[in-house]
């Protein structure tokens, strides 16, 4: 099977050595960076300077692989996805772009393609257990997802470091958040709420709203649900002064007769302290609680997470924890354990248990180990 990965950024990466070990799979890498490209050099990965910023040279690119893994930016992903089924070709997605995946669902039908999106960690493994545990229970009654990739070793002033794009990052913290509460959509400030949690190998960590559970909010019929982002304690407040104050306001302002974005100014300045270098040690940390019912009984089943920098493959947590569920969705198709057409969200793949089965499985061979709790609350 010939297998292309668009973009070999953090990410991208980690997934085509990956994918590379399967000799069944014949593996290419498209790029624009030459330097990117050049960690592949002496690897068995083909190599293919191409700008991915333009639909109609994607489509034509992909018309000569078999199945197409989407790791470009997120603001050119959406664009990207529709080439890439317009090309005929199956997909699997982890741009998590803004607008809404389902728009392309019914090309995709048109298509005849399986495109899977939003699948990395969370949105994503989130997702997967999420709609397994729903597709397990009579009525599921609560969703709380709790997810952070932080940076082994705090350093003042930010104790963080951005395991993926900077921009992105900004956006959890003025995107108002969203979420489902006695069965209302209900929106507030990101960075609301406050909570102090402990979790084992890290101790206390802050968890606060931000506008994370994207498709399940249409996907799941739970009337609790909400996702919080986890920072070090002290962080809520920082990034609370600086959006207070105008740090990531998009309107320009004018300085001394020239007209400047307060974000872009953040961004210069704040971007080289949260840089993630190569060899720098991140963790992942994720716990999902899914509560309903079933055959008459309250019943919790609680998903954990904890994931560390690999020395050995120098690969980061948030590569692994990302990149690795969307190389065993590659698997889990190549394999016809997953055959939908259309776009699928992560949770669609939780309804097949065999599938949910099968990339735990591979999750937990290379080391991104999930445990699971199961309570009885009647």
């Amino acid at each position: 099977m010939k297998i292309i990965i668009l973009g070999v950024g953090l990410v991208g990466s980690p997934m085509a050595i990956d994918l590379a070990k399967d000799k069944e799979f014949e593996v290419s890498v498209a790029d624009i960076n030459k330097h990117a490209l050049s960690k592949f050099d002496n690897t068995t990965i083909n190599t293919i300077i191409k700008d991915l910023s333009n639909p109609e040279d994607v489509k034509q690119l992909v018309k000569k692989f078999d199945l197409v893994l989407n790791a470009v930016p997120g603001f050119i992903g959406f664009q990207t996805l529709k080439a890439i089924i317009e090309a005929g070709k199956n997909v699997v997605d982890i741009a998590f772009f803004p607008e809404d995946m389902f728009l392309l669902d019914e090309l995709a039908k048109k298509n005849n393609v399986i495109a899977i999106s939003d699948i990395g960690v969370a949105p994503g493994m989130s997702n997967i257990l999420i709609g397994y545990i729903d597709n397990l229970l009579d009525t599921t009654e609560s969703v709380k997802i709790y997810v952070g990739g932080l940076p082994k070793i705090r350093e003042w002033p930010y104790e963080y470091k951005a395991v993926f794009s900077p921009i992105d990052v900004i956006e959890e913290y003025t995107r108002p958040a969203r979420y489902i509460e006695n069965g209302k959509e209900i929106t507030r400030p990101a960075l609301s709420d406050p909570e102090l949690m402990n979790f084992p190998n890290i101790g206390t960590l802050e968890a606060f709203n931000s506008d994370g559970l994207r498709s399940i909010m249409k996907t799941i019929n739970a009337p609790n649900m909400i996702e919080k982002t986890l920072r070090y304690p002290g962080h809520i407040e920082k990034m609370a002064i600086l959006r207070e104050t105008g740090f990531f306001d998009k309107k320009e302002i004018e300085i001394n007769g020239k007209k400047i974005r307060p974000l872009d100014f953040t961004a210069k300045l704040l971007f080289p302290k949260w840089k993630l270098e190569e060899g720098d040690e991140d963790i992942t940390v994720m716990q999902v609680i899914v509560e309903g019912e079933k055959d008459g009984k309250k019943v919790s089943y609680t998903y954990d997470l904890f994931d560390q920098y690999n020395p050995e493959t120098k690969t980061h947590s948030m590569a692994r924890t990302t990149g690795y569920t969307a190389t065993m969705a590659v698997r889990m198709i190549a394999e016809g354990l997953y055959n939908r057409k259309g776009v699928s969200a992560p949770e669609f793949i939780g309804k097949y248990p065999v599938c949910v089965k099968f990339i735990l499985k591979g999750l937990e061979e290379r080391g991104v180990v999930y445990k699971e709790k199961i309570k009885d609350k009647s």
